[in-house]
């Protein structure tokens, strides 16, 4: 892969494609945007990978972009991992592509992630609220292990979700699954794979840390929350003992990157440390500036 890092604003970790371009939207995610819709009076884009191709490269900015099979968690149709990696494949200056695999598949998530480590994923999204799974449960083991054995990396959620946020029960997503303490199991039993923690992890913040702190192989992505609402240990840690494992994201099409860089750029963030957050831990981890992992 040929990307001059010089010449990119930030790297954001963090970004959805949300439909198939040509294809209905599935009712189980329209009635989930229609309660978004009253819940946060706004919906979100439903943008392509394609197009978050476009709206990256107008930027300036390198996107990890992945999709979420919660088929069994959420009842609703996958949005294949097949149009990501085409349009990765069409945009390697904007896109790197992340997998997504339903861990209940058992074997078959199994080989479905062999498969996709074949055709280019660079690392496996994974959520739990919407998945309905404990990450931490051995059954899920195997999954990870094939992930580690090609250098690749596991993004989780953590923290609450604006998914089902408003609908009756929440439209049945369990919070409870999304508790970081759970990934640090898997952290701990698999120090050679390398973790991301995605968002302030309300209402389990300080855990994130702790587990950041803790584990050598986990990261934190500051996507989803604006800047303006990370509590201040957040911000504490950020600028000392985690400066160099936090991790721009958006949360892209839900936050845009303009609206939390503009935000962060208002944070006591020590000048440093911004270009880090930013864009050269992003690099290092995902082995853009040179390192093996770019070279597998």
């Amino acid at each position: 892969m040929s990307i001059e890092l010089d010449k990119l604003v930030a790297i954001d970790v963090h970004t959805h494609a949300e439909r198939n371009a040509g294809e209905p939207q599935d009712p189980v995610t329209v009635e989930i945007l229609e309660a978004a819709l009253s819940y946060f009076g706004a919906a979100p884009r439903q943008p392509t990978a394609q197009e978050v191709a476009d709206y990256y490269r107008e930027r300036r900015m390198l996107a990890v972009v992945f999709t979420v099979d919660d088929e069994a968690g959420m009842g609703r149709r996958r949005i294949g991992n097949d149009e990501v990696l085409a349009a990765a494949r069409a945009n390697p200056d904007v896109l790197i592509p992340f997998g997504s695999v339903d861990p209940h598949k058992g074997k078959l998530a199994v080989r479905e992630a062999r498969e996709l480590i074949e055709a280019g994923v660079r690392g496996f999204k994974f959520h739990p609220n919407t998945q309905a799974f404990w990450p931490n449960s051995r059954e899920h083991f195997p999954l990870y292990e094939v992930i580690a054995e090609a250098g690749l990396i596991a993004l989780f959620h953590s923290g609450t979700t604006g998914i089902g946020a408003g609908m009756p029960g929440g439209g049945g997503v369990r919070l409870k699954y999304s508790n970081p303490m759970c990934v640090d199991d898997v952290a701990a039993e698999l120090p050679e794979l390398d973790i991301i923690l995605a968002h302030p992890s309300f209402p389990w913040q300080d855990e994130a840390l702790a587990i950041a702190v803790h584990k050598p192989n986990v990261y934190i992505d500051l996507s989803g929350w604006s800047p303006k609402y990370f509590p201040e240990n957040l911000i504490r840690y950020t600028n000392t003992q985690l400066k160099t494992k936090m991790l721009f994201g958006s949360d892209f099409p839900l936050l845009t990157p303009d609206r939390w860089l503009a935000d962060f750029e208002k944070l006591p963030i020590k000048d440093e440390v911004r270009p880090l957050v930013l864009k050269e831990n992003a690099a290092r981890l995902l082995g853009l500036d040179g390192s093996t992992r770019d070279q597998k």
